[in-house]
């Protein structure tokens, strides 16, 4: 059942593209399937999309994910931000798929969140990245707040162990402060000579 979940997730969460959008009405039939919680998470963004025109419901996606840094669907952004942290991060996603056999396409990122829930519809494996990556979901969902899509992250979030003081703690602060950048070279005090 949380294969399922992850599956419906990682499409509801997907560019709307033609392909997406033909695997609506088979994620709507699908809902009474999954616990009533999740099922109403994923509800509205399904109807959502089975309601659209498909250029608006893709304009408003590419304006939600693509010109919003707050609301990046790549998970290990929140936490490294656009660091060399963030390319040790990635290799580590990387590996993780390979372990586990299989490998992102489409020229996706490896934390990359429709991605990772289709390694966990697959493979324990997504789920971990998932757990460890929480910060970075629950600071998507804040960023969503007004988006039809923070419900189906939130089905995401509902599958997943509840959030520990120290996630709401690293949450918090990085909701305060943003993610990290990148300092190495910078002079801060004007050029030396």
């Amino acid at each position: 059942m949380t294969a399922l979940a992850a599956r419906a997730a990682s499409l509801l969460l997907r560019y709307p593209d033609d392909h997406v959008l033909t695997a609506v009405p088979l994620i709507l039939d699908a809902l009474p399937a999954l616990p009533t919680r999740i099922a109403a998470s994923l509800r509205p963004v399904a109807a959502h999309r089975a309601g659209g025109e498909p250029g608006a419901l893709r304009a408003e996606y590419v304006d939600q994910f693509d010109f919003r840094r707050r609301s990046s669907l790549h998970l290990t952004y929140y936490t490294c931000g656009d660091t060399r942290r963030r390319g040790e991060a990635l290799a580590g996603f990387a590996a993780a798929f390979k372990a586990s056999g299989y490998e992102v396409v489409d020229g996706e990122l490896p934390d990359y969140l429709p991605a990772v829930l289709d390694l966990a519809a697959a493979d324990d494996t997504g789920w971990r990245l998932l757990r460890e990556n929480r910060v970075g979901l629950d600071l998507l969902a804040q960023s969503l707040e007004k988006s039809v899509y923070r419900h189906a992250v939130e089905a995401v979030r509902a599958l997943l162990p509840a959030a520990t003081p120290g996630d709401l703690d690293a949450a918090t602060a990085l909701a305060r402060t943003g993610p990290p950048a990148e300092q190495v070279g910078l002079q801060p005090f004007g050029s030396s000579r």
